[in-house]
């Protein structure tokens, strides 16, 4: 990909809100290969930072990589260094055995190739993946400033790109941890607003409570995790990492994170809840058939009960396994077809009973008069839920979730804005009304928009007054440019498009800095 010395003015089609005034800052991967060596998973490519600046109704565009060590390294030696997702780095050929029986001691190299997400810590911005590296970056000129290791501070192994942002600047988040004699468990942190001093608020991070593993060699894959007023919640899915495989697959020639992962057949699904505030876990033991999960979607409470919306995929195979670029490049009747054995979508609301008694095993413990989602006591003392169905279309998924998060993260809400799949192609947005089950979209042929992101309105008070930004490519053989799309929240029409002369690839998160 070219690289842009200076943001390039965007083409408006249509007018910009006066009141839009900006950055919208996007991750993804931006270079599928190094000299003549590959990368084979949609989750290696080396990390590519967007931003769409606004300002009094024109728009630009800039990017440019970030600077981690798994990039520089693979720029300076022309191959791939540093292991990824679902591409391993071979020695170099010039090395013989000894040496490689010598970094092999002297530990593991994770990458830190942040090409996921982006999110503020205190007046700081960080870029980020899954691992316990987080990147920091100037929003501004998008210049690397420097790499974190979460574990200088905190006992995790690594973090979601997904935390939880509190209105006064806490961050809190989830992450694997295992401990002496390879005890395992899920850490939730939580990372200070920015003192008064202006010190580094990572400096003063904390694990504020621990939740158990369901096995002891085998974290499951955690993406996202939901957060109440009081409560945190997490989903414990049937798709696990194996520690021992994963501990010496760097001895092993040619293997990569891809090849740690396996299904456990048998434990479906388990729910976790704890307090916030004292905080403290929550035993009851909340079960549910196997799904994969990524995006939690928002969570709320009411009325004695915890209301979980989530973006899940049936059964436990890894629907990872389904986003090798080979797969992804293959012909559309190709793509088509491997979806067809993939793990379904479909997004669902769980209800949490709060005040669980033994004595009313059997019956169904929910009681909210809006939802047909079910709990129910067996006679071993868990609870077996069932959820309602928000929105199921046959391969067609609502993924990518986003909501109006400054004003209903953690509240009873209506709205979900997402990026609409067809057999794993983002071909449109979709806004869901989680009451009513309404569905609004915006599509057009050859259009590959990315996560829709929520801008309120300034003002308002209706809680889909405001914009979605996205960003759309059309890679046609005519090679049309990729756009910034300002649709209206409320009903997903057009309000204006920047157009930029260059090709943008893939974007999977991002925010906007007002």
């Amino acid at each position: 990909l070219s690289k842009l010395n200076e943001p390039i003015p965007a083409v408006i089609v249509g007018v910009i809100p006066e009141w839009l005034s900006g950055s919208l800052l996007r991750l993804g991967p931006g270079l599928f290969e190094v000299g003549a060596e590959p990368f084979y998973h949609l989750f290696d490519g080396q990390a590519l930072m967007h931003k769409f600046d606004l300002k009094n109704g024109h728009v630009t565009y800039y990017r440019k990589f970030v600077k981690t060590d798994a990039y520089v390294r693979a720029m300076t030696e022309k191959r791939v260094v540093i292991t990824e997702f679902g591409t391993a780095a071979y020695p170099d050929p010039c090395k013989n055995i000894f040496s490689r029986f010598f970094t092999y001691f002297k530990g593991i190299e994770v990458t830190d190739n942040c090409l996921v997400n982006v999110y503020p810590v205190g007046e700081d911005f960080y870029a980020c993946t899954e691992t316990n590296y987080i990147t920091k970056v100037d929003p501004d000129t998008l210049e690397t400033l420097k790499r974190v290791d979460l574990c200088d501070y905190l006992s995790v192994n690594g973090v979601t790109a997904h935390p939880h942002i509190e209105s006064d600047g806490t961050v809190y988040n989830i992450g694997n941890c295992f401990g002496k004699n390879m005890s395992l468990a899920y850490n939730i942190v939580k990372i200070p607003p920015t003192p008064k001093d202006k010190s580094d608020p990572i400096a003063k991070s904390k694990v504020l409570v621990q939740l158990p593993s369901s096995e002891r060699f085998k974290p499951s894959y955690v993406h996202s995790f939901g957060m109440t007023e009081n409560y945190f919640v997490f989903v414990e899915t049937p798709v696990k990492i194996n520690l021992l495989k994963f501990l010496t697959a760097w001895s092993i020639w040619g293997t990569n994170y891809m090849d740690c992962f396996e299904s456990n057949e048998t434990m479906g699904t388990w729910f976790h809840l704890a307090t916030k505030d004292p905080a403290e876990y929550i035993e009851h033991k909340f079960r549910t058939s196997a799904f994969n999960l990524f995006h939690h979607i928002n969570s709320y409470e009411d009325d004695g009960f915890i209301v979980v919306d989530l973006c899940t995929w049936k059964g436990h195979e890894f629907v990872y396994n389904y986003l090798y670029l080979a797969n992804l490049r293959e012909n559309w009747e190709e793509v088509k077809k491997a979806a067809m054995r993939a793990p379904q979508p479909e997004v669902r609301r769980y209800v949490l009973p709060m005040d669980v008694h033994k004595e009313e095993q059997g019956k169904n413990l929910i009681s909210l008069p809006y939802t047909t989602a079910t709990a129910v006591m067996r006679s071993d003392g868990t609870i077996w839920l069932e959820p309602e169905v928000l929105f199921s279309g046959p391969r067609q998924a609502f993924e990518f979730p986003q909501i109006n998060y400054s004003k209903f993260s953690g509240k009873n809400y209506s709205y979900a804005y997402g990026l609409g799949l067809n057999h794993f192609i983002p071909d449109r947005i979709c806004k869901l009304n989680v009451k009513t089950k309404d569905t609004w979209v915006w599509q057009e042929p050859d259009s590959y928009p990315s996560e829709p992101i929520f801008v309120q309105t300034p003002g308002s008070v209706e809680e889909d007054d405001g914009v979605l930004l996205s960003i759309v490519v059309n890679p046609g053989a005519d090679q049309r440019p990729g756009y910034l799309l300002i649709l209206n929240a409320r009903d997903l029409t057009e309000i204006a498009r920047a157009e930029v002369e260059v090709i943008i690839p893939v974007t999977f998160h991002g925010m906007y800095k007002p």
